[in-house]
């Protein structure tokens, strides 16, 4: 079964996109296994049917059920040791556009809830929020102990509805009610760099690996092969993931064949995944990472490092090395736990380290300075791989 990072069934976190508040994914698993669990019509009822009950009927704070049965099944993949499993109402988002504020979360080094990144015209961009900035609070229920995708869940909704959200940047704090709405998947970007030698060279900006994200890429580098650019430098800064084929075809666009990423199940199967279709296995390659390279962008950036195909520029990426397998229960309602652990081409696992980049900045620097850094980088590399001009004597 092969995986995807994220699928149409998945809602509630991860990879993806700017819209949910989308936390980091590594993997999401789709097909034969994502199938509804039946009930039977006249099943009797269980200790989590009598203490719900006698909770939303007698406690001193008023609770209703939607409210306890979201608590259990998170308390259930929390006991199963699962720090990115949630589960959701209602039907799934698509790949293409979320409904929410308009941001990508993660989680901290510290487990605090942060800003990744925010999407332009949002409604979090309209009010202010900035990457870097703290979630303390979503609809007053504090996000202290609280996962990125659990805090993204709550932060979904219905077009048009609102949620107050609670932010921290330094030490002051602001309360905001913003509206949600369908907001599209930011797409890959493409712009033209001039290093200080001279040469002109591609800049690639992949944001999240949804739909399409990876012929995207490998048009985007054909493009700018055919207009004569020397190198390309692929900013995976901030991207928190998305769907795992994308990442897969991504990294292919720089490979000839060979291996992309390995996953692992609790019985030990392992599945293998290599490169797909002819790639640009000579162009010149810098990938810009830092802390919010999360999932799906680490997949990427381990093979090419792994490889020896590219240079990684930047800080440590988030560590987030695990797959997740969406499952759509009997009311419609979806459940993503973690089943399985990823491996770069070399066999390391990306969960909890991450990865260190061959050049290190910072990660307090403003973004400019690891793009030139990148420049600087992706130079050296276009002069060694230029022809000699003349013979060797």
């Amino acid at each position: 079964m092969r995986p995807l990072l994220k699928t149409r069934r998945v809602v509630g976190a991860v990879a993806a996109v700017a819209a949910l508040g989308a936390a980091f994914t590594s993997g999401v698993v789709a097909g034969a296994g994502s199938k509804a669990v039946a009930q039977p019509a006249s099943a009797p009822r269980g200790l989590l049917d009598d203490a719900a009950d006698q909770i939303a009927g007698n406690a001193l704070t008023a609770v209703d059920r939607q409210t306890l049965d979201a608590a259990a099944i998170q308390g259930m993949l929390r006991a199963a040791g699962d720090q990115w499993g949630t589960w959701a109402e209602g039907a799934a988002v698509s790949t293409a556009r979320y409904v929410g504020i308009g941001v990508w979360l993660r989680t901290g080094r510290a487990g605090e809830i942060v800003v990744a990144r925010v999407s332009d015209g949002s409604s979090a961009a309209q009010a202010g929020i900035r990457a870097g900035d703290e979630v303390r609070a979503v609809d007053t229920v504090s996000t202290s102990g609280l996962t990125a995708p659990v805090v993204a869940a709550a932060m979904r909704g219905l077009p048009g509805s609102s949620v107050s959200v609670v932010t921290r940047r330094g030490t002051a704090l602001r309360t905001l009610r913003l509206v949600r709405a369908a907001v599209p998947a930011a797409g890959v970007a493409v712009a033209l760099e001039r290093t200080r030698s001279g040469p002109s060279v591609g800049h690639i900006t992949v944001p999240a690996f949804t739909r399409g994200t990876g012929h995207d890429v490998r048009a985007a580098v054909a493009k700018l092969r055919a207009d004569h650019t020397s190198g390309v430098v692929l900013d995976l800064r901030g991207n928190p993931g998305g769907l795992l084929d994308e990442a897969v075809e991504t990294a292919s666009a720089f490979l000839d064949g060979g291996s992309v990423v390995s996953y692992t199940r609790r019985d030990g199967s392992t599945v293998h995944l290599d490169a797909v279709g002819p790639g640009d296995a000579s162009v010149p390659l810098v990938v810009l990472v830092d802390g919010g390279t999360a999932s799906a962008a680490e997949v990427v950036a381990g093979a090419l490092q792994d490889r020896k195909r590219a240079a990684l520029v930047g800080s440590r990426t988030f560590g987030k090395g695990t797959v997740q397998e969406p499952r759509t229960l009997a009311d419609g309602s979806a459940l993503e736990m973690t089943v399985a652990r990823y491996s770069t081409p070399s066999g390391r696992s990306l969960e909890g380290g991450g990865l260190e980049p061959d050049i290190e900045i910072a990660p307090a620097s403003a973004p400019d300075v690891a793009v030139r850094r990148a420049l600087d980088v992706l130079a050296g590399l276009v002069a060694d791989s230029a022809p000699l001009a003349g013979g060797r004597g």
